[in-house]
Parts: structure tokens; sequence; C-alpha cells
């Protein structure tokens, strides 16, 4: 199967950006991985767990290369992976009702539509 996104980013398209906005961005960024409360390897590998609940290949790997160079594992990012995949999971499970639900009470919707 082919990697569906570009391998490679085209930063030349951030010149239509607001500048003012894309550097406070980045400050921003660089702000929240500074060490605090949390560590570096702590931040990171928790933003590897969150790129995979958003989806950003990008993401994905420059923040796992990221983790792996403030000293984590190839295990500790498994780990951290199922972790997004069951909360993922549970996100659809939690949300059942919305499907499970449609229609039981007809009269109830078309009160609110009118």
């Amino acid at each position: 199967m082919a990697y569906y996104y570009a391998k490679k980013r085209n930063r030349e398209v951030t010149k239509y950006w607001n500048q003012k906005v894309l550097k406070a961005f980045n400050e921003f960024d660089e702000k929240v991985f500074e060490p605090g409360k949390l560590d570096v390897k702590t931040k990171e590998l928790c933003a590897v767990a969150a790129t995979y609940i958003t989806r950003c290949p990008y993401c994905i790997e420059a923040h796992a290369k990221r983790a792996i160079a403030a000293g984590a594992t190839k295990e500790e990012l498994a780990e951290v992976i199922a972790v997004a995949a069951a909360l993922n999971a549970g996100a659809s499970m939690a949300h059942m009702n919305f499907a499970l639900e449609a229609g039981d009470d007809e009269s109830e919707y078309l009160k609110d539509d009118e």
C-alpha cells in the first residue's frame, strides 16, 4: 500500500500565513514542550498518543523522533500508541447511543425541528 501523504512537507506554503500568527504558534509550541512538571520525554510520549488520535502522519513521525531523542524506547512508543487506540475505540463505544437510539422517539425529534 502506498503511503497516503507526501513524505516531504512543502514548508514554503507558510508564506501564505499571517507571519505573526505563525511565529506565535511556534513560540507556544516550543514553550509547551519545555521541561516543567513533566519532563520532555513524557510530554513527547503524550504527543505521540495525541497525534495518533488526530491522525497527523507528520506529527506522528516528528514526535516519535523527539520522544526517542528524549530517551523513550520503542516499547514505550508502542505502549502509548496502544493507549491512543484504546481511547479512540472508547470514544466510539461511549457514543453508541447516538446511533442505537436513533428513531426511538420520533415525536421528540420532530418537535425539535419545528
